[in-house]
């Protein structure tokens, strides 16, 4: 073959590879299965927070009401026992699956999948540039997501969701309402960590945004489990009953304070209890009273 004719294949397979095989930007995937390392904020990830644990959080007054309100005993109605963990809450508790939906013909990203091992919920972030839509559009646990990869290689995956359901932020009555906005951000380390942040943006209960970090390790020898759930009558109570306490009604919100030596007014959030010049303000704050009796031990496990 020609030297002339070895140009011209080699020009012909470099505009080939250019145009058909090379992306325009590279990016890590995600893909895998993924397990929850839960060391980290193991009461507030399996048992639950304890009542009254508002402290960190940067809640208002009406969140820390909804909050006073809250009786445990609700996660026995039926309607409450199989609720699923909504988008923002879901990776704080279990493992996961991820995969990619490609175009077939051009193998382009149209979405990125995500099954959650708790209540097998499935969430779509979707990839091709898509808009959310309108407010009037439905809301669900999962929301409406999308995606796009930044940073000077593309390697971190950031994620905007709306149209979510309201939830909860904090399992011990903490309240995240439908009006918020959540932006994740996932980035692996090497080749088998993923840190996970989630952050909310609630106009109606928090004063700033909430940030939670949450770590995983691929695995390759483990699968994501079923999840059945099934509602049953665990109390009977008249139709239509909600356990709540009224203004004021909740005599176990001091326990808190109470068992751990925390002073009262710490225990109760707001932006200002996040910060470490707090500690400060803590020093100068009296103790909560002795309790009289023994504590009760309150632990939550949905």
């Amino acid at each position: 073959m020609s030297c002339y004719r070895l140009r011209a294949l080699g020009a012909a397979l470099s505009i080939a590879l250019g145009t058909f095989a090379l992306p325009a930007h590279a990016y890590t995937d995600v893909s895998g299965v993924w397990g929850a390392i839960t060391e980290e904020d193991w009461a507030e990830r399996a048992p639950g927070s304890e009542l009254g644990d508002f402290g960190g959080l940067p809640i208002n007054a009406a969140a820390r009401r909804r909050a006073e309100s809250w009786d445990p005993s609700s996660f026995t109605i039926p309607e409450y026992q199989c609720r699923v963990h909504a988008a923002d809450y879901a990776q704080n508790f279990s493992d996961n699956r991820i995969w990619e939906e490609r175009d077939r013909e051009t193998q382009k990203l149209i979405a990125i999948h995500i099954h959650y091992f708790a209540w097998q919920t499935e969430r779509t972030i979707w990839m091709d540039g898509r808009k959310h839509p309108s407010e009037l559009a439905p809301y669900t646990s999962m929301g409406f997501s999308t995606g796009e990869f930044m940073g000077p290689d593309h390697h971190i995956l950031k994620i905007t969701t709306s149209h979510l359901l309201e939830f909860y932020i904090r399992r011990n009555g903490i309240p995240r309402s439908d009006k918020a906005k959540v932006t994740e951000y996932l980035v692996i380390h090497g080749d088998n960590q993923l840190t996970w942040t989630v952050i909310i943006d609630d106009p109606i209960y928090l004063q700033e945004p909430f940030i939670r970090n949450r770590d995983f390790d691929r695995t390759i020898d483990r699968q994501i489990a079923p999840y059945p759930c099934e509602e049953v009558v665990e109390v009977v109570r008249p139709r239509g009953v909600i356990p709540n306490y009224l203004p004021d009604e909740n005599k176990f919100l001091m326990e808190y304070a109470q068992r751990h030596e925390i002073p009262f007014e710490a225990t109760q959030g707001g932006a200002e209890t996040m910060y470490p010049e707090y500690e400060k303000k803590i020093a100068k704050m009296p103790l909560p009273p002795k309790p009289d009796k023994p504590l009760s031990n309150f632990s939550f496990g949905r």
